[in-house]
């Protein structure tokens, strides 16, 4: 029997922050999160230059209009406003599969637990509401922060796929690849709930 996934995208809500599908109303908030040059290192393209936020910020709709991905605005709650993005890619309902991606946030709210909420959002909505059995991840094998936290969420390492994309300047990219299959959903779950309640107890006492 064909799979088939309720798209576009819900309203994702959390305590930090609220994912809401992406849409123009999104532009100038996020403009303005993606402005430091640091965001978009190990990305394709620099999005801190105005004119490359504008051919990014197209292409994300464009993939969502097509029916190829399903991205959010990452809304901090407390503002009311886009602090970041991140995105379902790779969409398999055949196969009950999808990729995590795009994922950015504006570099005063890195280590703040709002990355930890998001990636517990969006796993709860793909193991628990889209049934999914795999989810995956995939950063430069060179991005050793996005790797750090990718294994801090509880996801296996699974390989390096060699010479996998070219980026900007020409440059090959060797990619790593991270997942969390079914079964392994339990115990990160657990893990991305402690680690969040240890955020917060840390924003109560005045930390970081």
């Amino acid at each position: 029997m064909a799979v088939e996934w309720d798209l576009p995208a819900p309203v994702l809500d959390g305590g930090l922050v609220r994912l809401e599908p992406l849409g123009p109303e999104h532009a100038d908030s996020l403009r303005d999160a993606a402005s430091d040059p640091d965001v978009w290192r190990w990305m394709p393209l620099n999005a801190s230059l105005p004119d490359q936020f504008e051919r990014w910020f197209e292409q994300m709709l464009a993939e969502v209009a097509a029916g190829r991905q399903v991205s959010f605005a990452t809304v901090a709650r407390a503002s009311g406003l886009a602090i970041g993005h991140t995105s379902y890619l790779a969409l398999r309902p055949e196969h009950r599969g999808l990729e995590i991606g795009w994922t950015w946030l504006r570099p005063d709210r890195w280590r703040s637990g709002v990355n930890v909420e998001t990636k517990l959002l969006l796993l709860a909505h793909a193991f628990d509401q889209l049934e999914c059995i795999r989810v995956e991840f995939k950063t430069d094998a060179l991005n050793e922060r996005s790797r750090k936290a990718l294994e801090g969420i509880g996801a296996k390492f699974e390989g390096i796929f060699r010479s996998h994309m070219i980026v900007r300047a020409d440059v090959i990219r060797d990619s790593a690849y991270y997942s969390v299959i079914a079964a392994e959903w339990p115990p990160v779950r657990e893990l991305l709930t402690d680690r969040l309640a240890s955020h917060r107890a840390d924003g109560l006492r005045g930390g970081h």
